[in-house]
């Protein structure tokens, strides 16, 4: 098999996409056979070029799973002792790490079968070597161990931890400084909730905030990027990992974060350690008073504007806006004053950008510090309607978020001031920039869905305003311009029955578009009918629903989640104004909300292939036999499933609470369901449902 293998490894190597093929059926055939495990060593160890003896060990690593169990001590004891002369003798890099990787593999049976003592010793050896080569492998197979045999290291930590400071002070080589970094991160899930372990992991903060400079100075950004990794964990772990270390991080957090000159990826990772901390040591970051250095970086962080060609999602300005509103919502009290400062010094600055940061704080902080605006609300609401007439776009862009972000956070103070805010709201709507309208609508919508009769006075334009809004502009804008209809005629409610006719007719059109770049705003217009309907009541709407309550069915015939959540939401209110008449109605919309609270909302894993190869070696890692335990990750959810799941629970409450007797029929499901989402994983569905059997319709369950 030797002889013959060697030719197909040779074989798989080659540009010919056909040859490759062709070796790579065969090899997976000859892989089936415990021996080619001897066949594999032996090119691992002879082969005249690296990428044959890469290829083997690849190989060894996918089968070694299923075969080790088959093989006599002499051939285990030949394969083992090959491993280790690999390590140590391969001039290779990337052979070395292959092999590293195999004796993984085969330590996660050996040892703890008591097969490889001398494993251990022999890493401990080689750690402290002086050859760069040796001290790298050694701590990259003390990683890539603790992911097999991790306990067995709970022992050894103490004699570790020395060995693991001097590497990551290795003055004469990056690459084991970086292997001794992820060293030291891999241990980090076996660290118990106190005693040495804990000064042990304290111990190597300092040292890896050294290195990190150091790289950074010279540009390898990557070996600070391990870092920032780590100190997410120690942040995380429920062992009290970072001690009085906290105070340092932050400190080099900020460094990073500040320097523009770094690449916004490491920045953005600085960034998002001073929001794990903020997060998770609050009372920390408050003790040693580090809230407001945080603050003096991350407001001016807000003025920056991101390069056209990078992410907007890692720019540094939304990135520092998530920090401050994490600050906010966590240290309300000692976070308003610092901003509030910010803004006031700023918001008439010759530079636009801190004006439009000026006006961004006060929004962004609005959530959090919402007790704290009750005394300063005039003051900050000058800054804002100030703003609002800015010559500068992004100026105006950012006071109208503002603006809506007070109006949706800081109530019902903010509504005394209507006289004040609604006419820059309708100006703002004439604004030549399409952004800023469609945040003023954003605005207008947050600010008048609770004003009541006080929005009476101001009915007419608005309302002037908005259909030849609805009549003119771009689909993104006509969107957020229903949001704002809706909002006014849930406050005028009998006052908006003028008005009602022609809304319900524009409604009525966007009801039956299909396309999906049209589904959004039909979605909108279906919700608008609902919030309508509710306002001027069931007198005015009963006989002129059926053609919008056949249009919201047929809905459901199109893939797309928000339109099926406004749909059930549309529903609901139809079965309030309707009630009992609501009845006729069941045989078609329960089966629909049972089907999206059955939905599968999509939880799924993230596997991280520990497999992957190197050098276009991936075709070999798809075979059929791969044995090895893939890791998970991290796990994804559908959310707009969940929001639809949601909205069908809360419609199922309200269809049985107002079709009484008549709902008799599907009593039994919808208990089932609400019972089932009582415990669900997500809180808006599980709050929901436990609403939903609260109502004097379900009193058994509770």
């Amino acid at each position: 098999m030797a002889q013959s293998l060697e030719l197909l490894l040779i074989q798989f190597l080659m540009p010919d996409n056909d040859a490759r093929r062709q070796a790579e059926e065969q090899i997976r055939r000859l892989a089936r056979d415990p021996q080619v495990v001897p066949a594999l060593v032996h090119h691992l160890r002879t082969a005249k070029t690296p990428n044959v003896r890469q290829l083997a060990a690849v190989l060894l690593r996918k089968k070694i799973t299923s075969h080790w169990p088959k093989l006599p001590p002499h051939a285990k004891a030949s394969l083992k002792q090959a491993l280790i002369d690999s390590i140590t003798l391969d001039n290779s890099h990337l052979v070395r790490r292959a092999s590293a990787n195999v004796v993984s593999i085969i330590a996660k049976y050996a040892v703890p079968a008591g097969e490889w003592q001398e494993l251990l010793p022999f890493l401990f050896q080689c750690s402290q070597s002086p050859q760069e080569e040796h001290r790298e492998v050694a701590l990259i197979l003390f990683s890539s161990l603790t992911e097999t045999i991790g306990t067995t290291f709970q022992s050894h930590l103490n004699d570790l931890q020395p060995i693991l400071l001097k590497c990551l002070q290795d003055e004469t080589s990056s690459r084991v400084r970086i292997a001794a970094l992820k060293a030291v991160g891999s241990f980090i899930e076996y660290v118990n909730e106190g005693g040495d372990i804990v000064k042990m992991f304290r111990d190597f903060v300092p040292s890896i905030l050294n290195v990190s400079r150091q790289c950074l100075a010279n540009g390898d950004d990557d070996v600070a990027s391990i870092a920032f990794e780590i100190f997410d964990e120690l942040i995380e772990s429920p062992a009290p990992l970072l001690g009085d270390s906290v105070r340092s991080i932050v400190q080099f957090s900020l460094e990073v974060c500040s320097n523009q000159d770094m690449e916004i990826n490491i920045r953005q990772q600085a960034i998002q350690i001073i929001s794990w901390l903020v997060k998770f040591k609050a009372s920390f970051l408050k003790k040693n008073k580090l809230i407001v250095p945080i603050l003096q970086v991350m407001c001016p962080l807000l003025t920056e504007t991101a390069n056209e060609d990078e992410d907007s999602d890692l720019a540094a300005d939304r990135s520092a806006a998530e920090v401050i509103d994490t600050m906010a919502i966590n240290l309300p009290r000692h976070v308003f004053g610092p901003v509030l400062e910010f803004a006031s010094v700023n918001f008439r600055h010759v530079n636009p950008k801190y004006r439009e940061a000026a006006v961004t704080s006060l929004g962004v902080v609005s959530e959090g510090c919402s007790e704290h605006f009750k005394d300063k609300l005039e003051e900050c609401l000058k800054v804002v309607l100030e703003a609002l007439k800015d010559q500068e776009q992004m100026v105006r862009g950012a006071a109208s978020f503002a603006l809506g972000q007070f109006a949706e956070h800081l109530q019902p103070e903010i509504l005394s001031h209507y006289e004040s805010v609604l006419p820059c709201i309708l100006n703002a709507l004439e604004d030549p920039s399409d952004e800023v309208k469609e945040k003023s609508y954003y605005a207008l919508a947050a600010f008048c869905e609770d004003m009541g009769e006080d929005i009476l006075p101001y009915l007419e334009p608005l309302i002037c305003r908005l259909v030849i809004s609805l009549q003119s502009s771009p689909r993104n804008l006509q969107e957020t311009c229903m949001s704002a209809i809706g909002s006014v005629a849930a406050a005028a409610e009998q006052a908006f029955i003028p008005y009602a006719e022609k809304v319900l007719e524009m409604m009525k059109g966007f009801m039956v578009l299909t396309k999906d770049e049209d589904l959004c705003a039909r979605a909108r217009a279906t919700e608008v009918v609902g919030i309508v309907a509710m306002a001027v009541g069931r007198t005015r709407m009963e006989a002129i629903l059926p053609p919008f309550i056949e249009a919201a069915i047929s809905g459901f015939g199109l893939d797309y989640s928000e339109l099926r959540e406004y749909t059930h939401g549309f529903f609901s209110n139809v079965a309030e104004i309707l009630d009992d008449s609501f009845s006729q109605y069941l045989p078609h919309v329960v089966p629909l909300a049972f089907s999206s609270c059955n939905l599968d909302d999509g939880s799924a894993v993230d596997i991280d292939d520990a497999d992957g190869v190197d050098n276009g070696f991936s075709g070999v890692s798809s075979d059929d036999d791969d044995d090895d335990e893939p890791r998970v990750r991290n796990i994804s959810v559908r959310t707009g499933v969940l929001d639809e799941k949601a909205a069908a629970t809360q419609a199922i409450g309200f269809f049985a609470l107002h079709a009484k007797s008549a709902y008799a029929p599907y009593l039994e499901e919808s208990l089932k369901i609400l019972i089932k989402h009582s415990g669900y994983f997500h809180e808006d569905v599980r709050l929901q449902a436990i609403i939903s059997l609260k109502r004097n319709i379900f009193p058994s369950p509770l």
